[in-house]
């Protein structure tokens, strides 16, 4: 039994790859590895690889080189491109740090100008403040002095008036000469 199951595995092999009878003598396996074979696919391997690099050579490869290149040139474009804008950035910062630079300076000017034109307000201000306050100040003076001779004036006259009256009041006649000379006399020291 063995025996026929190994004839009919012979003979399906041998029917498999073409050869009759199935004899152990006679070529069995795989054709690519039949030295008999090689010549023929070595034509057919050369034939592939030609066709293939034709292929290639002529439209594929131009192909990815025109891409490349224009990949290239873009990239190029870009960098270039990149390039200018970070420049004018650069320009626009430049620009901007000298306004600012400007318009702070200006405004240290308009606020030394102002400062400047508030004090002279001010001192001008006070001088006219202390113009009036010493006017006012002299005319207080003057209207002072002016009380106080009023008030000596006056304290005379009340002293005589009273001296009379106490002369009177103590039954004595007062004489206004003598009256008049003791009032000045105290009066003055």
């Amino acid at each position: 039994m063995a025996d026929t199951s190994h004839s009919a595995a012979a003979q399906g092999l041998a029917d498999a790859t073409g050869v009759e009878g199935g004899h152990a003598g006679e070529a069995t396996g795989l054709p690519q590895l039949d030295f008999s074979h090689f010549p023929n696919q070595i034509f057919w391997l050369i034939v592939a690889l030609a066709a293939i690099y034709f292929i290639l050579s002529r439209v594929a490869l131009p192909r990815i080189a025109t891409v490349l290149a224009e990949r290239q040139g873009s990239i190029t474009n870009d960098i270039a491109a990149a390039e200018e804008l970070k420049q004018k950035a650069q320009d626009a910062e430049a620009a901007y740090e000298k306004a600012l630079a400007d318009a702070r300076a200006e405004a240290q000017r308009i606020a030394g100008e102002t400062r400047d034109e508030i004090k002279a307000d001010l001192d001008e201000a006070i001088a006219r403040a202390d113009a009036e306050i010493a006017a006012r100040s002299a005319e207080s003076e003057k209207r002072i002095g002016e009380i106080r001779a009023s008030a000596e004036e006056s304290v005379e006259a009340v002293a005589k008036d009273v001296a009379v009256a106490v002369v009177a009041a103590l039954g004595g006649k007062a004489d206004a000469a003598a009256v008049e000379g003791a009032v000045d006399a105290r009066l003055k020291g």
